[in-house]
């Protein structure tokens, strides 16, 4: 029996420990914590997260949303050059060390704004897009209240302490719930180390102010911060098991204690919850005819995706859904609204979620139009 009970205690020795963390003991050493799952937005912890206060860089994860909806609408190109301005090169505290004149690509200076939280690059940036800071300050204010941000008020692109510059651990989740949704941003986020001006005598060594994305497997964003007024602060994400994680702990005391507080949240988080995928973007839910079409038929997908964040010790809700198609007339463009589907929980609603066409249908001209007339005659 003493050899049994010895060879026990040796398995349990050589087991992983994982630490045990209950939910209301979530990063204690913030003034303000949140923390959510972005496809549902559902948020499984807060605590003071609507209090008011200064972001530091995490002031950048607004700035680089902007940027990404430059990219996409054709505003700026990766590979356009920018000439730094006086003021981009005068800003300080962390920068890439612009010089005025200097030219270097968006590309180029969107990784030094993610990767080593560049001042002069964020500055830079908005000024390519809008001409000045100021200009682009009140593109970043109205996106806020686009995204029904009630608590957040931008005076300047990178961060700095500055008299009425505030946001909350919500809104600044908020703000990175929208950015994710532009998957090129991890390219940047996830970097760890990299160089800037590579093979030229002004060299730039870019280190990631946020640590946990080589110490904290799956984290790949998004935006540290720090000033005297904000403390430490930081808006964390990580994908692991296909299940995003954002995170947002304000007023933190060091960066040891915030990404200690950060990890145990992701070790609280993973360990407790999971997420089941009930709708997809890309599964046909069912083919429709399409009236003067050149298809004969179109296949009907959901415009978002519909997922399920459930507690590992209570398992997944029981899900059905109906879906309702218009009758659809060519030309129709992926995106177009077509109908609606409409999710049930144990029979209740308890979201509806627009449906559309799985490709674009261009008009049938008389030609076509004739033959498959004929061809439903003889059929």
């Amino acid at each position: 029996m003493k050899k049994v009970f010895g060879i026990l205690l040796v398995i349990l020795s050589l087991l992983p420990i994982f630490p045990v963390v209950k939910a209301d003991e979530l990063a204690p050493n913030a003034s303000s914590v949140i923390v959510l799952e972005p496809t549902t937005g559902e948020i499984i912890y807060e605590r003071n997260s609507h209090e008011r206060r200064h972001p530091a860089s995490m002031t950048k994860i607004m700035t680089m949303l902007l940027v990404m909806e430059a990219i996409e609408k054709d505003i700026i190109k990766w590979d356009d050059m920018i000439t730094v301005s006086e003021n981009a090169s005068s800003m300080g505290g962390s920068q890439i060390l612009l010089e005025t004149g200097e030219q270097m690509s968006v590309h180029d200076m969107f990784k030094g704004l993610a990767v080593a939280s560049g001042n002069d690059a964020a500055v830079a940036l908005a000024e390519k897009i809008a001409g000045t800071e100021e200009m682009f300050v009140k593109m970043m204010n109205d996106k806020a209240k686009e995204l029904g941000l009630k608590d957040t008020n931008f005076k300047n692109a990178h961060g700095l302490d500055e008299a009425n510059h505030y946001s909350t651990a919500y809104d600044m989740a908020m703000m990175a719930k929208e950015l994710v949704k532009h998957e090129k941003i991890f390219e940047f986020t996830s970097i760890y180390e990299d160089y800037l001006r590579k093979g030229t005598d002004r060299s730039f060594w870019l280190v990631n102010t946020n640590k946990l994305v080589r110490f904290y497997n799956g984290v790949d964003g998004l935006k540290t911060g720090y000033t005297a007024e904000a403390g430490f602060c930081i808006t964390a994400t990580a994908n692991i098991n296909d299940m995003r994680i954002i995170t947002v702990v304000m007023g933190e005391p060091d960066s040891d204690t915030r990404n200690k507080d950060v990890s145990s949240i992701f070790d609280y988080v993973y360990a407790q919850y999971g997420l089941t995928k009930i709708v997809d973007t890309e599964s046909i839910l069912k083919e429709v005819p399409i009236e003067k079409g050149k298809l004969e038929q179109i296949g009907i997908v959901a415009k978002e995706e519909i997922n399920d964040l459930y507690n590992k010790n209570e398992g997944s809700g029981n899900f059905t859904y109906d879906v309702e198609v218009n009758k659809i007339k060519a030309p129709v463009s992926k995106g177009d609204v077509v109908g609606k589907l409409t999710l049930k929980e144990n029979n209740n609603i308890i979201k509806t979620v627009d449906l559309t066409v799985s490709e674009d249908v261009k008009k049938a001209n008389i030609f076509e139009l004739y033959l498959r007339y004929l061809k439903q005659i003889f059929n």
